[in-house]
């Protein structure tokens, strides 16, 4: 896919503390461009599990394998100590085989991870829309370039969080009085992208246009998600705000 617009790279935040054994089984999808990642910057070059949002159902966003948060009389783990057991169920289901389900254009598991993203919206917090971001394990089977993880924390990850922390500058003074309402997919746009579109190794559903609705002292308004994709019956964000 095409980058539209150069963007700085993105600072990674401290991970936060998550509570294991509260996260619903879920599903998530790949991205598409071509080539190596950007350079990265400096930082934590990892996603680590997030909560979800609050009055969401708890969902697990996508990583790199990263052991939970220790208490604070024990040292954190490296990332490579990691495990089944530790990641979370995204992490898991992403290193599943792909199917060729096609997403309900709404469910309680999806409007849980839609809820997180506009959560993140509101707070300027880009760490709680992981949630509705494809999980790395599923990336890693679908795209074909050689270092898929990199282009995945290096490219997507850093758009993604740009994009939240923009949308939270739209909303301005406005943003603490807020409400999520709902998301509503285009499913009749839905593609199938067989192997070899997009520079992908695996094949997936695609939808663009996606909106998610807010309101503020009761006037709804809405912004766009540009591109879903699937993994194993799931919608997961790859694009949020352009193709970068």
């Amino acid at each position: 896919m095409r980058n539209v617009r150069a963007t700085p790279a993105l600072t990674a935040k401290a991970t936060p503390a998550w509570t294991r054994g509260i996260f619903a089984a879920l599903a998530v999808a790949g991205g598409c461009s071509k080539g190596e990642p950007p350079r990265w910057d400096g930082g934590d070059p990892a996603v680590a599990p997030l909560p979800a949002a609050s009055g969401a159902v708890a969902v697990g966003p996508g990583h790199d394998g990263g052991a939970p948060a220790p208490s604070s009389s024990a040292a954190a783990p490296p990332p490579a100590a990691s495990s089944a057991a530790a990641a979370g169920p995204d992490e898991v289901a992403g290193a599943l085989p792909q199917t060729h389900d096609k997403p309900a254009e709404s469910s309680a598991t999806f409007d849980a991870r839609m809820r997180a993203l506009f959560e993140a919206v509101q707070a300027n917090d880009p760490d709680r829309a992981m949630p509705a971001f494809f999980p790395l394990k599923a990336y890693e089977q679908v795209k074909a370039v050689g270092n898929p993880a990199g282009d995945w924390r290096r490219r997507l990850v850093a758009a993604y969080a740009r994009d939240v922390r923009a949308l939270h500058k739209r909303l301005g003074k406005d943003a603490e009085r807020a409400t999520y309402v709902r998301t509503e997919v285009p499913g009749e746009r839905a593609r199938w992208m067989e192997p070899g579109d997009e520079y992908n190794k695996l094949g997936y559903y695609r939808v663009l246009g996606t909106r998610v609705f807010y309101a503020i002292d009761g006037k709804e308004s809405s912004f766009e998600v540009t591109s879903l994709i699937s993994w194993r019956g799931e919608w997961y964000v790859v694009h949020l705000t352009g193709f970068k």
